[in-house]
């Protein structure tokens, strides 16, 4: 497959469920997980003669966003009537946004990569819509859950600027932290809340004209819509080379046999025949609005990784790493205020912090105790009262405490434990004796130069003294006794 013959174009269509308690236009409940069929209304269900009514808290969160990714504000956007028919769309049509979407243009930057390179990527549109509800097919059955419809979404539409499956992949994951720090969804896409349509078409290397576009449906994982666009770039490439022709179609990613396939020939705009709403009257945001929306963002991951860098001394690859989470960054930012040295404290959040959080599938704060233990626990090492890996030992002793609800403090662990580090040079002198006696062949052996030895030895009065030895006397030690 001749792939460096052909550049693959790669758009993306994000749909995340906003954060709200309440659906787009009724008060059910958002809320996931609930039996089938219990959030819902005459509105939400579809029935004749109900008038839906704009969540505002919705329109909220989607200027945050909006602003969050530097998209020029309509003050005046219109709903539309997008109108097709499938199960679980009640009203056989659903209310989003078309010709005058709430937020036009707008960018992404994606975060630097190992070698420090980084991507702007562009936004077409972000407008305001309503999710379906659920198909589920089970026994020989197709039932309808429409918990689900109604619920605020969000559809972020980029530009066709990537062109990998790992940019695709970066892109998805900043969207995702951008969604994140400014409160607007969780970004859980196990739970449906963030699900991604991938447009992909390739073209000959180093023409302008685009290829005919593919799109991929409901991808709801980073591996997946990798694997997938990987996948579909490989198969339009084998087809062109074989002389096919390519249709513009719509198709679904089948994860047990990593392929796509055929879903049906993709629609265009007509076939969905849309007009105004004209149950809802246009969206007016008031300047006023957009300006108090405005002052209070938060610092968002991009501005972030920047101050990481300039002010905390931090490596691109460090700031990205520990700005991925929001709860991620302030749990660093807190740790690093406590301690001298901030680049240790990166290193224990990127090692010791994430692994217990990643190993407990809990969030942050129930997987890991306070960064005022773990910042105790740096001094403790910071002052050699106790080593690195007591200090390792002892947190992983006080998440798991947290875990269960009991919360010790670093101190009194450390004590209890007894891991405070032994620097009498008169206790481990005896203990570098006593082995040195017992290890009399590999003492010559040593002295004859077996230097690699010397490890050994170190190793040994570690576990003879249980770890608490202070490294640095041992060394100075054991160089001193063998050398004499």
């Amino acid at each position: 497959m001749a792939s460096d013959n052909y550049e693959a174009i790669i758009g993306l269509e994000v749909h995340t469920h906003l954060a709200t308690r309440a659906k787009l236009f009724c008060g059910c409940s958002t809320a996931f997980g609930a039996p089938p069929n219990q959030n819902i209304c005459p509105v939400c269900a579809g029935m004749p003669g109900t008038l839906p009514v704009l969540n505002r808290g919705a329109v909220e969160l989607a200027l945050r966003v909006g602003l969050a990714m530097s998209c020029e504000i309509a003050f005046e956007s219109v709903f539309a009537r997008k109108s097709y028919f499938y199960p679980d769309l009640p009203k056989g049509y659903q209310i989003t946004q078309y010709e005058l979407p709430l937020c036009r243009g707008g960018r992404v930057e994606l975060p630097p990569d190992r070698e420090g390179r980084s991507r702007t990527v562009r936004l077409t549109r972000i407008h305001l819509e309503e999710d379906a509800g659920k198909n589920i097919h089970t026994g020989g059955a197709s039932l309808v859950d429409l918990n689900r419809a109604g619920v605020p979404l969000l559809e972020i539409v980029s530009e066709p600027d990537l062109r990998t499956a790992q940019e695709a992949g970066a892109y998805l994951r900043e969207l995702r932290e951008i969604l994140r720090y400014t409160g607007a969804s969780d970004g859980r896409m196990e739970e449906g809340s963030l699900r991604c349509d991938v447009n992909v078409s390739v073209r000959p290397a180093g023409s302008e004209q685009y290829g005919v576009k593919v799109e991929i449906k409901n991808l709801n994982s980073f591996r997946f819509v990798e694997r997938a666009i990987e996948y579909e770039v490989g198969r339009q490439i084998e087809a062109l080379a074989a002389g096919a022709t390519l249709t513009q179609e719509t198709r679904l990613w089948d994860a047990g046999r990593s392929v796509t396939r055929p879903m049906r020939s993709k629609e265009f705009a007509d076939d969905y025949r849309y007009f105004p709403e004209p149950d809802l009257p246009p969206l007016v945001v008031a300047p006023a609005w957009v300006a108090q929306v405005r002052a209070k963002m938060p610092e968002l991951p991009a501005e972030r990784r920047t101050r990481f860098t300039r002010e905390l001394g931090l490596g691109p690859y460090e700031a990205g790493v520990l700005t991925q989470q929001r709860e991620l960054a302030d749990y660093f930012e807190a740790l690093a205020a406590q301690v001298t040295n901030r680049r240790s404290a990166a290193n224990w959040v990127m090692t010791e912090v994430l692994r217990f959080a990643n190993e407990s599938n809990k969030p942050l704060a129930e997987a890991v105790s306070p960064a005022v233990e773990a910042a105790a626990l740096l001094r403790m090492v910071e002052a050699q009262q106790i080593s690195l890996n007591a200090a390792k030992t002892a947190f992983a002793a006080l998440c798991a405490g947290w875990q269960k609800g009991e919360h010790k403090s670093a101190t009194d662990l450390v004590a209890e434990l007894g891991l405070t580090q032994v620097s009498d040079e008169a206790e481990i002198a005896a203990a570098c004796d006593r082995l040195l006696a017992s290890e009399s062949v590999k003492v010559a052996e040593y002295r004859a130069g077996r230097d690699k030895l010397f490890g050994f030895f170190v190793g040994q009065v570690m576990k003879a003294m249980g770890g608490r030895a202070n490294p640095k006397v041992v060394n100075q030690v054991l160089r001193r006794k063998l050398q004499s």
